[in-house]
């Protein structure tokens, strides 16, 4: 896991809210994108709030070694999928919102045409209401019309659509350098930004010039 700036700015203030994040995580795969992102947000020390759906948790033990326990103590405070009693339902309960982390596509039309019929669909509806940000990491592909009309209809709302879509400018390794460098630019939407994650700098040499030295090699 690449280190995190400090984020001491993020802690509670005297008469002022702290930084909370609501997170939640779906059934599409990439369960470990959500889990990644709960604990980047653990050591920067902002105040999550986990949702986990029902086939979220069925995916994220089949594609992970997490328990759900494990990942339920990673958030600062976590609900069931049906709690639509939980303070995250109301918009008095102040956060800087919520991301979706995967999204399924299920929970992209729910959200989309405000069937709030579990938490996470609820939630989304209450940061979309108070025009909070609101970030889905939708995960499917390929995509067809039904998907993309949602897609357009939540951004021209104001949510932001996050495909989890490789940089491969960071020349990655590992998975977890994938998944880390997707992570920090979720945060970023956030005003959240990681100290040693892997940015673009520009290209190394103008692609006529490298051909040109090859040229005069050969």
């Amino acid at each position: 896991m690449v280190r995190m700036a400090n984020a001491s700015q993020n802690n509670h203030v005297a008469g002022r809210e702290p930084f909370r994040l609501i997170v939640a995580i779906t059934g599409a795969t990439g369960a470990i994108y959500g889990i990644r992102l709960l604990q980047a947000l653990r050591e920067l020390n902002v105040e999550s709030h986990l949702i986990l759906s029902k086939w979220g948790a069925r995916t994220m033990l089949h594609e992970t070694p997490h328990t759900l326990e494990q990942v339920q103590e990673m958030a600062s405070h976590h609900y069931a999928s049906q709690d639509q009693g939980a303070v995250i339902s109301s918009g008095s309960f102040i956060t800087r919102g919520m991301v979706i982390c995967p999204c399924s596509v299920r929970s992209l039309g729910a959200i989309a045409h405000g069937w709030g019929d579990t938490l996470v669909h609820r939630a989304a509806d209450v940061v979309l209401k108070e025009r909070r940000r609101l970030v889905l990491v939708v995960r499917e592909t390929p995509l067809n019309d039904i998907h993309l009309e949602n897609m357009l209809k939540l951004s021209r709302m104001g949510a932001t659509i996050f495909p989890p879509v490789p940089a491969f400018y960071t020349h990655p390794q590992t998975i977890d350098d994938i998944v880390d460098q997707t992570v920090m630019r979720v945060m970023d939407q956030f005003g959240l930004h990681l100290r040693s994650g892997r940015r673009w700098q520009g290209l190394r040499s103008q692609p006529e010039t490298a051909g040109k030295k090859a040229h005069q090699r050969n």
